[in-house]
């Protein structure tokens, strides 16, 4: 209690002075007793403390992890790789079965021959659901096949060609040639391929990835990022941001914010890139080595952070701005389309034209580098330098969003009930 008789917290009017008499001076004791490091870390830890315990934090979470794992476990449950088919012949017609064979990996049919007896167990095999198809080779050179219910389209294809080699073999026999003979010149007899652009491997495993990771980026900057926009319009709104800045400086208060916001949506980014990268992994529906795809995950939780650092002061300093939450729209959309603008074009783009000129300029671009960065360095189709440039950018312009954020927060966050210009909040005080 001071001398003027007020035992309140000191909280400053909208002047800047507290209510119990205490100037900007008595707060800058304060915040230097603290120490800056001590004061970041307490407001990062309101930050995250609130945003763990939201219930709807922790349902979207479980919902992305579940999500994540479900669609790679489908993938692989309905691999694109056809069900081994299995056909019965006879003794007799043993000797068939290397043709069958050959039919069914030159279709890139899975198919199994097993031998039977004799017909009738050839058609107990099938009734009982041992085999799919029971054949026998005619005296033209055909097949006369048992099926229980119905061929289906792979052994149809498989039988029909196999018919056709023995055909053409017994035709072959019946000249007087060898058609042992006939069948190694036949299958030696291929197509000599020169690549004049060759596709780069795992080249269709990176693509996939790629836009994964720019992807789930684009999702996490797009909903935490108006997230720290949220949050200071609600102090300003509800004046507990008088009572925060009775003892701690503008600029704290808001890094304090970015950083406890921009340290929960990264253990969320992680996790769910650890369990599809891991899954993925594991089935195999990656198809890339494992280095490649942890790298691709290190690099985009690099390009991460770099784009929250922006995003985040950017709507820091546009929730300044306003009193209340029906007005965010109008000062974050500028905003959010920046972040649409990259996410749409890499999309749209890169699966057809994985090389393109027009998204390696733009990734270079600061404030579209978060999100087409880690799709190219996915893909593979972006060299050190031009990386090394992007970050470089990025650097440089967080840094000056660092003044500049600062300056619009410190300046607007006080002023209570209507729209603060962006002009106004930028003047020196």
């Amino acid at each position: 209690m001071n001398g003027a008789g007020h035992s309140g917290t000191g909280a400053p009017d909208v002047d800047g002075r507290g209510v119990d008499g205490r100037g900007a001076g008595d707060g800058e004791l304060a915040v230097e007793a603290l120490g800056s490091g001590r004061v970041l870390r307490l407001v990062a830890m309101r930050e995250i403390t609130l945003r763990l315990r939201s219930r709807a934090f922790q349902v979207t979470t479980a919902l992305f992890v579940v999500a994540i794992a479900a669609t790679v476990l489908i993938l692989h449950a309905v691999d694109g790789s056809s069900p081994t088919r299995t056909v019965a012949l006879t003794a007799v017609d043993g000797r068939q079965a290397a043709t069958i064979l050959a039919a069914g990996r030159s279709l890139d049919a899975d198919v199994q021959v097993r031998t039977v007896p004799d017909a009738a167990a050839g058609a107990r095999a099938v009734l009982d659901g041992d085999v799919d198809a029971f054949a026998q080779l005619t005296s033209s050179g055909s097949y006369q096949v048992a099926v229980k219910d119905d061929l289906g389209d792979t052994l149809t294809s498989v039988l029909t060609v196999a018919a056709r080699q023995a055909a053409l073999e017994g035709q072959i026999a019946s000249l007087g040639g060898d058609p042992a003979t006939v069948g190694r010149a036949v299958q030696t007899a291929g197509v000599d391929v020169t690549e004049l652009h060759p596709k780069k491997e795992h080249e269709g495993s990176r693509l996939l990835l790629g836009l994964l990771a720019g992807g789930l980026i684009y999702i996490s900057l797009i909903t935490f990022g108006p997230q720290v926009a949220q949050g200071v319009i609600e102090e300003k709104s509800s004046r507990v941001v008088e009572l925060l800045l009775a003892v701690v400086r503008p600029w704290q208060l808001m890094a304090g914010k970015v950083l406890g916001i921009g340290a929960v949506a990264l253990a969320q980014l992680t996790l769910i890139g650890a369990v599809g990268v891991g899954l993925g992994l594991a089935t195999g529906q990656l198809g890339i080595p494992a280095g490649i795809a942890v790298g691709s995950v290190a690099t985009a939780l690099l390009w991460y952070l770099l784009g929250f650092a922006m995003y985040a002061m950017l709507f820091a300093g546009a929730g300044a701005l306003v009193s209340r939450q029906e007005d965010a729209t109008g000062v974050t959309m500028p905003i959010v389309m920046a972040l649409v603008i990259p996410y749409v074009l890499g999309l749209t783009v890169l699966p057809a034209s994985p090389d393109s000129g027009l998204v390696l300029i733009l990734a270079m671009i600061p404030l579209f580098a978060p999100i087409l960065m880690p799709m190219l360095i996915g893909i593979g189709s972006v060299a050190v330098w031009q990386v090394l440039v992007a970050v470089v950018l990025a650097v440089a312009l967080i840094v000056a969003l660092v003044w500049l954020a600062g300056r619009v927060y410190g300046n607007a966050v006080r002023r209570s009930g209507t729209r603060v210009s962006l002009r106004d909040a930028l003047r020196p005080t």
